[in-house]
């Protein structure tokens, strides 16, 4: 009897180890709320990008991170992932008038620039988008205010209309220089560069305490 027992004690908890181990993750809930802070809903945001949503394979996405850098180097997605994550309440700024209290998640360029290794002369960080969308920002701005390239935003992973798999979040900057949909990060030497709305007359610093137009 005592062996009858054993038997059927070990055969539960292995049906126990093997059910854990083949569970779902559910969907994450926005949260609205962190550190007493009051955040906006990821449905704040207007639509206006230049070609609408963009769907992105995760499984096929790379990111590539080129130019004046030693080791060149494509990402996928997980091993983006896999470097260490930051969290940041920061809010995003639209010229049209609107913004969004968001609590960010991501990784920190800095890092991503420290493996592939920034050549001195690098001056400028240049983005592109899988829309064919692009901007640029200055590399002492991306490594002096510890900017983000998010994956979720309140905790849920960016839904395809916000920019999956990741958004730049550029904090003190308007919202044209939030690029989304992100693909391919150059480090350049170009100052002058222009991005898709800075070609169109918007400043090309980007700065909310400025000009929106040059």
């Amino acid at each position: 009897m005592n062996k009858l027992f054993l038997l059927f004690l070990v055969l539960f908890l292995f049906g126990c180890v093997n059910s854990n181990q083949n569970s779902v993750e559910l969907p994450s809930v926005e949260v609205r709320e962190y550190q007493g802070e009051n955040l906006s809903s990821i449905n704040d945001f207007r639509e206006n990008s230049i070609k609408g949503p963009q769907v992105i394979d995760a499984d096929s996405y790379y990111l590539e991170v080129s130019g004046l850098v030693e080791s060149p180097k494509n990402y996928s997605y997980e091993e983006v992932l896999q470097k260490q994550n930051y969290s940041k309440v920061i809010t995003l700024h639209c010229v049209e008038g609107w913004s969004a209290k968001i609590l960010w998640e991501g990784v920190l360029l800095k890092d991503l620039f420290d493996e592939v290794k920034v050549k001195p002369e690098a001056s400028t960080v240049i983005f592109y988008a899988f829309d064919g969308y692009s901007t640029s920002l200055p590399l002492d701005y991306i490594l002096n205010n510890d900017i983000l390239i998010a994956f979720k935003m309140n905790e849920v992973i960016l839904p395809a209309e916000r920019g999956f798999p990741f958004q730049l979040v550029a904090e003190d900057k308007w919202g044209y220089k939030w690029i989304k949909w992100i693909t391919k990060i150059e480090l350049s030497d170009n100052p002058q560069f222009k991005g898709f709305w800075e070609q169109r007359g918007y400043n090309n610093n980007g700065d909310l305490s400025g000009s929106k137009f040059e």
